[in-house]
């Protein structure tokens, strides 16, 4: 499990292609490391790996073809950054949300509106997950915990579109500052909203 407070950034320093398979190998600081054992969870842009490898500072994860389809981190290249997130262990403060490091999707930023302290970023979401997102509601953008903020149907196509505010501590500390108009960002929803509003339309379809 996780909580979508992100611990830090780490580049990926190589990444060797086989077919439909991927190997990242991640440079990792030593606070980051602490501990760390192969088989060990790590999430990288909120995606839940296994450690394969400990090789000095460079850690090796494996992604195999499902992570590759619904994910950003078959796009990654050597010297991206990702955000980097440990396994939560029990007794640790869970400032954000429970998170299984399991991506539904991807979202494509649509908009980005500047402030002097902080700022504000639109995302399109496809139909069949937008009936999961509210206002106020949580939601895991790059493995990161946030809170939505608006929604919109979106201007183009079906679903729709919801804006998250970023202050400047989760600027500096995740890859959200580096995302531009047209990136595409891994999404987690919120498994207790999932799990009403499906309930829910289940009770619901049930009784017409």
């Amino acid at each position: 499990m996780f909580t979508g407070i992100v611990q830090g950034t780490a580049v990926v320093v190589a990444v060797r292609e086989l077919d439909k398979f991927r190997t990242h190998v991640v440079e990792m600081p030593a606070s980051m490391r602490e501990g760390l054992e192969i088989g060990a969870s790590v999430a990288h842009n909120g995606v839940c790996l296994t450690v394969t490898a400990i090789e000095g500072d460079n850690v090796s994860f494996d992604l195999m073809r499902e992570t590759l389809r619904l994910t950003n981190l078959g796009a990654i290249s050597p010297g991206q950054r990702v955000n980097i997130e440990r396994a939560a262990r029990f007794g640790d403060e869970i400032g954000g949300h429970a998170m299984s490091g399991h991506v539904i999707c991807m979202a494509k930023m649509v908009e980005l509106e500047e402030a002097p302290n902080n700022r504000r970023l639109w995302f399109a979401l496809p139909e069949r997950v937008s009936r999961f997102v509210f206002e106020k509601g949580y939601i895991g953008v790059d493995g990161i915990s946030l809170t939505v903020g608006d929604v919109r149907r979106a201007n183009e196509g079906d679903g729709v579109e919801f804006s998250v505010n970023l202050i400047p501590e989760t600027l500096t500390r995740t890859v959200l500052s580096e995302r531009k108009v047209g990136d595409e960002v891994n999404i987690e929803i919120d498994p207790q909203t999932q799990v009403i509003v499906e309930t829910v339309e289940r009770v619901l379809a049930s009784r017409l």
